[in-house]
């Protein structure tokens, strides 16, 4: 599977063909579409062009990609960055399933986050599918001592170096610290490490992601159009 990550926690004016708003996560995800994607991870946004966990801006941008892209998975973050209070972060997670239409598929939990394994408790009494985030070695062997939580649909290995040679040693050896988890794992970079990693999740045959949110250059390292214009280039890479 290759995955769309369109926005991710970027300044709105990062590029000017940031996605921000839910009509134009809806238009990048319908773009993206036509290329396969059936998976979005986006980081909806309050009228500020804020990340935000807020139910109303959350389900605007997810009831928008459901109606344009019928079918797509969307992925939302219950980010520590933008509610570090874990007991909020719970609330907000148990008002989206409320949401209709605007109901995530999926969020996405980091393991390092305090209080990770309650929001995905959460997610999971409504039937809300989860990604893990790991980043580091640590974080993969806090995983696999405690367990895989149920209701988890992939594990997002996601080493935050972004050498382009550091970046791959750091995926290996988060991928060898997980070990066999019995669930699928989605291995991606960032920056200047997003292409490599992405090079060797192909490698591998696993499954990876691209998008705004990881790199805003194509691996000829001229600016990229757009989201889809990233995914165009990811699935031109030969391994």
């Amino acid at each position: 599977m290759l995955q769309g990550c369109l926005n991710g926690a970027r300044p709105a004016d990062a590029h000017p063909a940031l996605p921000v708003t839910p009509y134009y996560l809806a238009r990048d995800a319908r773009a993206v579409s036509r290329y396969g994607v059936t998976s979005v991870h986006v980081h909806p946004r309050c009228p500020k062009g804020l990340e935000t966990l807020e139910p109303l801006h959350v389900g605007d941008a997810v009831a928008a990609i459901h109606a344009e892209v019928p079918g797509m998975e969307v992925g939302v973050p219950a980010a520590r960055w933008v509610q570090p209070d874990p007991k909020l972060r719970v609330d907000a997670v148990m008002a989206w399933g409320r949401l209709g239409a605007g109901k995530p598929d999926v969020i996405a939990v980091n393991v390092h986050d305090l209080g990770w394994r309650e929001v995905c408790a959460a997610a999971y009494s409504l039937g809300i599918g989860l990604e893990l985030g790991v980043w580091t070695t640590a974080d993969a062997v806090t995983l696999r001592k405690v367990g895989v939580p149920p209701g988890t649909i992939r594990v997002v290995a996601e080493p935050t170096v972004s050498g382009p040679d550091t970046a791959v040693a750091e995926a290996v050896r988060i991928l060898r610290a997980l070990g066999h988890l019995g669930v699928p794992v989605l291995l991606h970079g960032e920056e200047d490490g997003a292409w490599p990693v992405l090079e060797y999740a192909l490698r591998l045959g696993i499954d990876t992601r691209i998008g705004f949110e990881d790199v805003l250059v194509r691996p000829d390292k001229w600016l990229a159009t757009g989201n889809e214009d990233l995914v165009k280039s990811a699935l031109t890479i030969k391994i």
